[in-house]
């Protein structure tokens, strides 16, 4: 499935600047909710997550369940080099990203043999192996006391100023920024010439292997990008919250981000991005409901994958040319 035509018409740099606009504006328009402010940081770390998942699902075609294990690994190496071994937040992060793109492809090496529904069990057994790891190793993770007093990121000196991160509002246009930057390199390596080559794969492993495609290799590629992009949100997701426990990283997290990129709209680079802002605000609309908002939030879910199996993106450009038509 294309991205909407509307936007083919728009020049890249002229979106990019219309995404930094709004990024700029959102804690301006919540200036008056510290609570909707740390929601936005929320949405830009599911984003992060939603694109990853999406590199290896939507455009490789391979079923991880395992996410979840990815955004942990870079979310408890990231906290123990800065409260163990004494690393700055910015060292720690890029290592603990690296660290989960290794695990990835190490993952990969055995889970690109299987296809289907096995390489969905495999995937989600490692994710519930290291949810166990970080459980039961106390005297490295405290197991489910959890780790407390995480700092926010070193401040850094940009054009003389010194900028802290110790608030929702710095924060957010730190990993906004982040996400955006992820986005455009993303953005363009899928337009490149190995987008089609993980198309090509997803669409038919044989018919890609008859051109020469090395199926493995690049599905093994697409698990590395995509498990270091989910380590890098979870590199920032210690400092936000400010303590570390296991359970964050369940598994039951990946198929919150499977459902992300299912509802936006699977293998376009627009889609997860309006699945993780719906997914990750409908909730808090309908807190007021209470219990009954799961209801409601299971019902919606349901709702469009059987009426929108395109995901709210493909629904966008079938009213969008059902109403240009019969104007």
């Amino acid at each position: 499935m294309s991205e909407l035509r509307l936007l083919k018409k728009i020049p890249t740099w002229v979106q990019y600047l219309m995404v930094a606009g709004v990024i700029w504006v959102l804690p301006i328009l919540f200036s008056g909710s510290a609570y909707w402010k740390g929601i936005l940081v929320v949405i830009a770390m599911n984003i992060m997550l939603a694109m990853s998942l999406n590199l290896i699902l939507g455009y490789t075609g391979q079923l991880n369940l395992g996410h979840s294990a990815f955004f942990g690994v870079g979310a408890y190496t990231t906290t123990l080099l800065i409260k163990k071994a004494g690393f700055t937040f910015w060292m720690a992060a890029l290592s603990g990203s690296f660290l989960a793109g290794a695990v990835g492809i190490f993952l990969a090496f055995f889970a690109t043999r299987l296809k289907g529904h096995y390489l969905a069990i495999a995937s989600m057994a490692f994710a519930i192996i290291l949810h166990q790891i970080l459980l039961n190793w106390d005297s490295m993770t405290s197991g489910p006391l959890g780790i407390y007093g995480i700092p926010a990121p070193t401040p850094i000196n940009l054009f003389g100023t010194e900028i802290k991160f110790n608030n929702n509002v710095n924060y957010f246009y730190l990993v906004a920024t982040v996400t955006m930057i992820t986005y455009i390199i993303l953005g363009n390596l899928l337009r490149s010439p190995i987008g089609d080559t993980l198309r090509a794969i997803r669409e038919d492993e044989v018919s890609a292997a008859s051109l020469g495609i090395n199926a493995k290799l690049w599905k093994i590629f697409a698990f590395g990008i995509g498990a270091f992009i989910a380590g890098l949100a979870g590199a920032f997701y210690p400092s936000f919250v400010g303590t570390l426990v296991p359970d964050a990283f369940a598994v039951v997290e990946s198929f919150t981000y499977l459902a992300m990129v299912i509802v936006g709209g699977m293998g376009t680079m627009f889609g997860p991005i309006i699945g993780a802002i719906v997914l990750t605000t409908l909730p808090e609309l309908l807190r007021s409901l209470g219990d009954a908002r799961l209801l409601v939030y299971g019902i919606s879910l349901t709702l469009v994958v059987l009426f929108m199996p395109g995901g709210i993106l493909q629904a966008f450009q079938t009213i969008k040319d059902k109403f240009f038509k019969s104007n």
